[in-house]
């Protein structure tokens, strides 16, 4: 779990999230074994979604790391209260320093990364960091940090249901219609796809139209001439 204390770095656990999990997310070992690998990385701000998911960190199932990322300088403008005696970022320092102590009141282990200020040097050694660190742990575990075939599979299968949408598209007449699985058959394809395919299709183009029909299953699709 990243939660880091400044809006600039909103997306930095996003990056992290993809850097982590697509990295490290293996199913085998580089000889061969199956592993299941992989860490789950989620977070995004830390002053908003504290509010959504420390419920659980502090009193749910111990299965997580906390890493919060402190920036020491609030702004570069002129700092200004919200109350008296109190800024934004001395709000942002009390959440941090407060939900760091309610989590550790719990045995929930966490580290604080603590940086001077937000500007290029200092996002450039938080990523360099993470990148080295991933490195580093796939080379203890025994997997390829370095490829990814569940994104290449993700991406064959969407070019398959694209390949699958022009061949429902040109296969399609005009009334009565015909369902989904009548098409499937025709297509040597499956139903479910040549469903979704189909009513996408008719969502999206005046030409195509659906039937009235309760049960996906019954529903027929036309051309209108």
């Amino acid at each position: 779990v990243v939660l880091p204390y400044k809006d600039r770095l909103l997306l930095f656990s996003r990056y992290l999230q993809q850097l982590v999990m697509e990295s490290l997310g293996k199913e085998f070992d580089l000889d061969g074994r199956i592993v299941n690998q992989g860490i789950a990385v989620y977070g995004n701000k830390g002053s908003t979604d504290q509010h959504a998911y420390v419920q659980q960190l502090r009193d749910g199932v111990l299965n997580f790391f906390v890493t919060f990322i402190e920036v020491r300088k609030d702004r570069e403008t002129q700092r200004f209260e919200v109350e008296p005696g109190l800024t934004s970022g001395d709000y942002l320092q009390g959440l941090l320093r407060g939900t760091r102590a309610a989590l550790a009141e719990k045995g929930r282990e966490s580290i604080t990364i603590s940086i001077p200020e937000v500007n290029a040097f200092t996002v450039g050694a938080l990523i360099a960091l993470y990148e080295r660190a991933v490195g580093f742990y796939a080379s203890l575990v025994n997997i390829n940090a370095y490829h990814q075939p569940g994104v290449e599979a993700g991406k064959k299968a969407a070019t398959e249901v694209l390949q699958l949408q022009q061949r429902v598209r040109e296969a399609i007449g005009g009334k009565p219609g015909e369902t989904a699985e009548e098409m499937a058959t025709q297509l040597n394809a499956d139903p479910e796809e040549v469903f979704h395919a189909l009513r996408h299709l008719a969502a999206n183009d005046s030409a195509l139209q659906a039937s009235e029909s309760a049960a996906p299953a019954t529903q027929k699709f036309f051309v209108i001439a």
